[in-house]
């Protein structure tokens, strides 16, 4: 193993232990599913204020250049309308505290509720390297580049749909 991508994870929920420690479900998967260590049936109506679902899970990354993104899993996302409060939620390799997944129902108003049980697999843990670039604070920048100063469409639209 490459102790340089060594990631310690505690198990705080003991029930971990019998729906298996979160790990990649494939050999090529990019992220670990995280579970909901609720101790009952929890019921997310649409729209309602996103809920805090704990992993049973902390982590010490123990490098600096190191972040583990909380992503939604299609299949509860997609199919089902869950997504993650804040979108994407970002564990800091310094943060060792239990993660807590942020969900929401995306649904409209009126559709149905969405019951996540003890131990679904709601999320994803994706791993990811850390640039830390250094700043310079200047009057004008050291050289131009082809985009210049457009943002929001400026490099155009596709043909379908020109602004």
């Amino acid at each position: 193993m490459n102790d340089s991508l060594r990631v310690e994870m505690k198990i705080l929920d003991p029930r971990i232990h019998e729906w298996g420690h979160p790990d990649y479900q494939t050999a090529m998967s990019a992220g670990i599913d995280m579970y909901a260590c609720i101790e009952d049936d929890m019921v997310i109506e649409p729209q309602a204020p996103a809920v805090l679902i704990p992993s049973g899970i902390a982590l010490l990354m123990g490098h600096e250049n190191m972040v583990a993104l909380l992503l939604a899993r299609s299949g509860f996302g997609h199919k089902k309308g869950l997504v993650l409060g804040q979108a994407v939620g970002t564990i800091d390799a310094d943060y060792t505290a239990q993660i807590f997944i942020s969900a929401w129902l995306r649904n409209p108003p009126g559709s149905a509720p969405l019951t996540i049980s003890p131990g679904d697999r709601i999320a994803q843990l994706v791993f990811l390297p850390i640039l830390r670039p250094s700043f310079a604070v200047v009057e004008e920048f050291s050289r131009r580049t082809d985009r210049g100063d457009g943002g929001f469409g400026s490099t155009g639209a596709s043909s379908a749909n020109r602004i």
